[in-house]
């Protein structure tokens, strides 16, 4: 016998992998050059030079030392660097003891919705949304409940969120950048959260937990983040360093548990019980290491600034809608027919490799993704046009 469930998610993948892993076949057949991936968030430039300096610093420790085993939660110095971090940037009195390094944010919110939920629990969503939040709530016995975002401006429907809590609502997740639109949630849209939040966990009689995923805190472009944390006690971060300083592929990131809730050493212990049930201990350790010295690179922003500025023109001129982002590095671009995966498909035969908005919970658009090379974003546009031409 095997779990009916996992053989459903192991035969229907996370569809912007699908349409990834097609496009690496698809680059070996014609040539890289000749298909335009905007698929998959895969930083396109480097990591800083100080990251490379870091890791050859370390290669000459012992391996013994460098490879070894740490505590469950991660370094206690490690950990002690990104509570500083916090407290520095935000002025928040974070403590190491409330940090747990994780295999980065998807490990983090794995970690997060088993601590917190209880199977028949409730845990909302803001659509559109990053497709693994409803996995994973729905791994730990839990309803993932849609609720749309503003679809003028796609900042937080306070009042369809106070409509979606419940008795049974454990968590509220947030993604600020937002993946996939790019938008920003302004701090009056968190402090009307907070106060709605607020008044519902005095009225409910328990908790009911932000959790603030911000893996593209860095990653804006003119606009700060406001840190949900310093607006709403009972809040939750999970962060990860694979977008900021281009590190995807060796999952490095955190949960860091508010020190502001009134029970905050419980909810940390719990994350730290829900990292050992579900394997999520010792964050790869050569990586907690370059974290705890790079913690405070800085992101190259201005190489996703001038790809957004290409896109977005050629775009432009081409008569295509999409809504400008504020940060992140995804365009949401509105399909030219209702059938986002119709689309998707009519934009394939391009070689132009778009997700549709299907997976992200709407229907009618398709998520660009703009981390790739300039002259990717230069080429593509002769897909773009002969994509609409097929609509014309």
């Amino acid at each position: 016998m095997i779990n009916e469930r996992m053989l459903g998610l192991g035969k229907q993948p996370n569809p912007i992998r699908v349409l990834y892993a097609y496009g690496l076949d698809r680059k070996a057949e014609i040539g890289e050059e000749n298909v335009y991936d905007l698929s998959i968030g895969n930083p396109s430039i480097p990591a800083p030079d100080g990251v490379k300096e870091r890791i050859l610093e370390l290669l000459e420790e012992p391996p013994e030392v460098l490879h070894g085993y740490t505590m469950a939660a991660g370094l206690a110095s490690a950990r002690q660097a990104v509570a500083d971090n916090l407290k520095k940037r935000f002025g928040i009195d974070a403590t190491a003891g409330q940090v747990y390094l994780t295999a980065g944010a998807t490990a983090a919110l794995y970690i997060t919705v088993a601590a917190i939920t209880n199977p028949g629990d409730e845990v909302i969503v803001n659509a559109p949304y990053f497709p693994e939040y409803k996995v994973m709530t729905e791994s730990a016995g839990c309803t993932c409940i849609e609720v749309p975002m503003r679809p003028d401006d796609f900042q937080l429907d306070i009042d369809a969120l106070r409509a979606a809590v419940n008795e049974r609502t454990a968590a509220v997740v947030i993604n600020s950048p937002n993946n996939p639109v790019g938008c920003i949630y302004t701090q009056q849209n968190i402090e009307e959260l907070s106060t709605m939040l607020s008044e519902k966990e005095a009225e409910l009689g328990h908790p009911i937990y932000i959790i603030s995923d911000e893996p593209y805190r860095e990653i804006t472009y003119g606009d700060e983040v406001p840190f949900t944390a310093n607006f709403y006690k009972d809040t939750i971060v999970c962060y990860s360093w694979a977008k900021s300083l281009s590190l995807p592929g060796e999952r490095i990131g955190y949960i860091y548990v508010s020190d502001n809730m009134d029970n905050a050493a419980d909810v940390a212990a719990a994350v730290g019980g829900a990292g050992r049930a579900l394997g999520f201990i010792c964050a790869p350790v050569m990586f907690q290491r370059v974290i705890e010295k790079c913690i405070e690179l800085p992101t190259n922003v201005e190489a996703y600034a001038e790809n957004r500025a290409l896109l977005t023109a050629g775009l432009d001129e081409l008569g295509y809608t999409y809504i400008q982002p504020d940060g992140a590095f995804y365009l949401w671009v509105k399909a030219l027919e209702e059938d986002a995966c119709a689309f998707s498909d009519r934009a394939k035969a391009h070689d132009l490799l778009l997700v549709p908005s299907d997976g992200f919970g709407v229907k009618g658009w398709v998520r660009a993704s703009y981390c790739v090379s300039a002259e990717c974003i230069k080429n593509s546009m002769k897909a773009w046009k002969a994509l609409k031409a097929d609509y014309e």
